[in-house]
């Protein structure tokens, strides 16, 4: 069977008819697609030839009929018809056809929707981001040099903290002042850890300045309190003449920070309160009423969304909160369940490997289907969806701390930001920004570090993702038809199986006119031969670079950091308006047209 986007039609009607045709057009075909078996996007020539063959051999028939139907369709088609009639080929494998239109882009890729998300849980704050001053792990005014700067490469637009389950029991002020008086905590949630409150308000928004990035708070409904909320938001951003205005003067910072981004909870339906929808739902309209916009600052207020498949919950919300949320949250984990194992990061297994992919994709259907509820209330899409926690979740590393979810990341994981990311890209008419989890030392983080002596840092296959990526950030989102096989998968107890296509594209074009190009073979073994026609371009060159590695669970360690890393590619042709593209198998390719 052939995956086809965009194109409806199959040869579902040939295989109904395979077999009066066989014994006539059989040899035919083989003659023909001898001649052509190097062809990959079947050129005009090659389909005149099988045109005139058939004719030739086959009366003026229904069976003819049928036959040229098929053949008229052959440049998106002829695979699967040739199969069909039961006819053994010997033309490369994976030979797919697709084409970009570059004229027909109009929205925006949100820079946001490649934002990372902080929270406090396990050694993701305290040895990820933040050492202190007094650190023999160079730093920079208490950040961590190494991380800070990695963190700088990648242009992170966006950055969500305190939590996560952790943001519903943070009182924030316990995190200001001088940090030697600042009380302790235990982290409930994350191991029972206890926690100094070095790394508070200042210490975030600081870094977020320094990073260049807007900050996200995630504000505290679960265990918290109207007044602790509006108090933080007038903290943060108020400039004169308040009282928390003149506290957080007390403690150093004259002028007030921008704060855009407000979340109201978190994961309110689970460890944020355990509420029902239509209950949470009159509480955020109530803590927005209290959460003002000061002195210029103007807040986009994210109500506490849906866990992926939890549609009544971004129903109740659309219809009594609407248009006074600016944004509504979405979570959504590849993840086996949430009892028992969940599975090792480094598994060599393509059976896993597959039904990860597989589970990854499923985010896409999510998506529409929370995007087609809100569409009936806020049919102008000026309700944001945010996709603030995604990523894959594994079993913790033997002899970490439970509670900690310190996991390794593995190339499969970069297939699972790469895959996810296409995704985003084909629906930021509705969704805003997405923040994996999370960016140091927890999940399918962008960073691993240690404190042994002056420290080790390595960079993971998932952060090589992102960097690659980074040029579609408020690029333009160019729509492009892919023609390849499924293969069908593993699945689980809510899809017994899946059909995942072998090949994922995205383009876009960049302020500056260049196309960008991401093509994702997920298939282990096979390399696949890509054809492109690309429509109303002047494209005269292409580069790329491309993330592979030997095996799916291929890992950076501190000894080995340059596993899985990329390199150059050099196995993509542009010959007037067609863009030929050899993908190695399980590969990540980037491409830039100019």
């Amino acid at each position: 069977m052939m995956h086809v986007i965009k194109n409806g039609k199959t040869a579902t009607k040939f295989l109904r008819n395979a077999a009066v045709l066989k014994k006539t057009v059989v040899a035919k075909i083989k003659t023909v697609v001898a001649k052509i078996k190097t062809v990959v996007i079947f050129l005009k020539t090659a389909v005149a030839k099988i045109i005139n063959v058939c004719n030739f051999a086959i009366p003026k028939t229904r069976s003819q009929y049928i036959l040229n139907k098929i053949i008229t369709n052959m440049r998106k088609n002829l695979m699967a018809a040739i199969i069909a009639a039961g006819v053994s080929l010997s033309m490369q494998a994976g030979q797919i056809e697709g084409t970009l239109h570059a004229d027909q882009g109009s929205q925006k890729i949100y820079k946001e929707i490649y934002g990372q998300f902080a929270e406090h849980l396990g050694s993701c704050i305290y040895g990820g981001l933040w050492v202190g001053e007094n650190s023999p792990i160079p730093n920079i005014q208490g950040y961590r040099k190494d991380v800070f700067e990695a963190l700088k490469a990648l242009q992170v637009p966006v950055l969500r903290w305190p939590g996560g389950c952790f943001a519903d029991e943070y009182h924030w002020m316990d995190g200001i002042g001088p940090r030697d008086k600042r009380p302790s905590m235990q982290n409930n949630n994350w191991g029972g850890t206890i926690e100094d409150n070095s790394f508070g308000t200042h210490e975030f928004l600081n870094l977020c300045e320094m990073l260049g990035c807007e900050p996200y708070i995630s504000g505290n409904v679960g265990s918290g309190t109207v007044e602790e909320l509006a108090k933080w938001v007038e903290y943060m951003t108020s400039e004169d003449g308040t009282p928390m205005a003149k506290l957080r003067k007390q403690n150093g910072r004259e002028k007030p920070w921008k704060v855009k981004y407000l979340g109201v909870g978190n994961e309110s339906w689970g460890c944020g309160g355990n509420m029902r929808p239509e209950y949470y739902g009159d509480l955020f309209r109530r803590y927005s009423v209290y959460c003002r916009n000061y002195d210029g600052n103007k807040l986009y207020k994210i109500a506490s969304g849906a866990s992926d498949y939890d549609y009544n919950w971004t129903k109740v919300l659309m219809n009594n909160v609407g248009n006074r949320m600016n944004g509504v949250s979405l979570h959504y984990y590849t993840v086996t369940g949430w009892s028992g194992s969940k599975g090792a990061a480094i598994d060599p297994s393509i059976d896993n490997f597959y039904w990860t992919m597989g589970k990854c994709l499923e985010i896409e259907d999510v998506i529409k289907k929370h995007k087609a509820i809100m569409d009936e209330k806020d049919p102008k899409r000026q309700v944001g969806l945010l996709v603030d926690e995604w990523g894959t979740w594994w079993d913790e590393e033997p002899g970490t701390i439970s509670g900690h979810l310190y996991q390794q990341n593995s190339l499969r994981d970069a297939f699972v930001a790469a895959l996810s990311l296409n995704v985003f890209h084909r629906h930021t008419d509705r969704v805003r920004m997405a923040n994996i989890a999370q960016v140091v030392n927890v999940l399918q983080s962008m960073i691993l570090t240690d404190q042994k002596g002056t420290g080790h840092m390595v960079l993971t296959p998932t952060y090589h993702v992102f960097e690659m990526y980074r040029p579609f950030q408020e690029s333009t989102y160019l729509p492009i038809e892919v023609n390849c096989e499924n293969k069908q998968v593993r699945g689980d107890r809510r899809s017994p199986q899946r059909n995942v296509p072998v090949v994922s594209a995205s383009a876009a074009r960049t302020a500056d006119g260049k196309i960008i190009l991401s093509l994702v073979n997920i298939d282990v073994e096979q390399t696949q031969s890509v054809d492109i026609t690309l429509e109303c371009t002047t494209a005269k060159a292409v580069t790329g670079r491309v993330l592979t590695s030997k095996s799916v669970a291929d890992y950076n360690d501190f000894d080995h950091p340059s596993t899985v890393a990329p390199r150059e590619f050099k196995d993509a042709k542009l010959k007037k308006n067609i863009l030929s593209v050899k993908l190695p198998a399980k590969s990540i390719v980037v491409l830039t047209l100019n």
